[in-house]
């Protein structure tokens, strides 16, 4: 079962093609935080802003952090 459900996701978002590029480009940032955290750079990544059971699949804290309407995304102009 896919979590969270699809219906949630499209609350947030107007349409699939928003919600699978809004959720890929926040799990590249989430990628990017854990990897400057081994790094030692701290402060220029935002980190998780949900706590949830997967914590190494960034693709599926991007989703949650979608659904729960943590992330605003507005289109270019």
């Amino acid at each position: 079962m896919i979590k969270p459900r699809v219906d949630k996701l499209l609350d947030q978002t107007d349409s699939h093609y928003a919600a699978v590029i809004v959720a890929a480009k926040r799990a590249r940032q989430i990628n990017a935080y854990y990897h400057s955290l081994s790094e030692g750079a701290y402060g220029e990544y935002t980190p998780p802003m949900v706590e949830t059971e997967s914590g190494s699949n960034y693709l599926t804290i991007s989703l949650e952090e979608l659904a729960a309407g943590k992330i605003e995304y507005e289109y270019k102009s």
